[in-house]
């Protein structure tokens, strides 16, 4: 019998980006739909102790996805509300589901936490406290850090079920595309080289230089799927204190990745970078070590393979796509 079968899950955020892949998977693992309550927001504010009362209320497991989040400019634009909705949320809920007896408590953290400068890369869990996070992302970053520590405190005085995990930049379907505040560097990309050759554009302006201090800035993606496996994974499988990161182990130069995109949306104009903005943090990759060893997670779809499946996929359901 599988493990989810009979349980009752909550996955809250379970109808955005990364919550429809996680709802998919641990129905793919045995768990009936008919168990797994998506919380909306239009009935439930997370944020306020007495809905999260009402959303544990019976539950077995709770994934706790739902998040305050966005890119760049996103981050630099609202760090107070990212602060407050991120801890809030998931100090109520966690608060809630122990007092409700909610048998395994999935936290959802964030590469954001881990130094603006680490001691070692790729980043390792133990090295979370080495340092203060990139500046841009530190308000969201930390606020979901102390979820981390409120973790292990309550495993440790009430024998809670909670375990904290780390997923790495993210991409695919469904993400926040046609968000310019929101979205993320990869959606960004694709929407902006789309209708950029759909309208003839001779050139796209990009953020940043793509480099800090002279060195190349890099990045790690995980394509959503590989990341809802994972996080399922995990729930199944892992019941330790010890944060695990999520990710796919590689890397790649922004530049390329600007260069990648432009082919597979098959651009042929001009790239122009704005000085002006940020490039972020100078790199971001995760030892995935500890998640393939506790929990046997290693991510399976290619980089380039993610990416065609995320553009056919924007190309298919953006609003404004031309009407053959």
């Amino acid at each position: 019998m599988s493990f989810f079968s009979g349980k009752k899950i909550l996955v809250t955020g379970g109808d955005g980006f990364l919550g429809e892949p996680v709802v998919r998977t641990l129905v793919e693992r045995g768990a009936e739909p008919g168990n797994i309550f998506v919380p909306r927001f239009s009935e439930y504010d997370l944020r306020r102790p007495g809905d999260c009362s009402k959303v544990v209320a019976g539950r077995d497991i709770v994934v706790h996805l739902a998040a305050n989040a966005g890119g760049i400019g996103w981050n630099r634009a609202h760090p107070g509300a990212l602060f407050y909705d991120n801890a809030v949320m998931g100090i109520h809920l966690m608060e809630e589901a122990r007092k409700a007896a909610v048998r395994k408590f999935v936290q959802i953290g964030t590469v954001c936490a881990y130094p603006f400068r680490p001691p070692r890369m790729p980043f390792r869990e133990d090295d979370l406290w080495e340092g203060y996070p990139e500046p841009t992302n530190a308000p969201y970053g930390i606020a979901k850090k102390m979820l981390m520590v409120m973790a292990q405190a309550y495993r440790a005085e009430y024998g809670f079920d909670a375990i904290y995990l780390l997923p790495v930049n993210l991409y695919g379907p469904r993400d926040h595309f046609g968000e310019p505040e929101k979205s993320h560097v990869i959606p960004s990309l694709i929407q902006k080289f789309v209708e950029a050759r759909e309208a003839g554009a001779a050139e796209v302006i990009v953020w940043g230089s793509g480099f800090f201090q002279g060195v190349p800035v890099s990045r790690e993606f995980l394509y959503v799927d590989d990341a809802a496996e994972g996080i399922v994974l995990a729930a199944e499988r892992y019941d330790k204190p010890e944060p695990v990161n999520i990710g796919a182990g590689r890397e790649i130069a922004i530049n390329d990745l600007v260069e990648l995109i432009r082919r597979l949306t098959r651009f042929q104009g001009k790239v122009v970078r704005d000085l002006t903005k940020p490039d972020g943090q100078p790199r971001r990759c995760l030892d995935t070590s500890r998640a393939e060893k506790e929990f046997g997670f290693k991510a399976r779809t290619s980089f380039e393979e993610g990416l065609r499946k995320t553009i056919e996929w924007y190309e298919k359901h953006r609003p404004d796509r031309p009407q053959l």
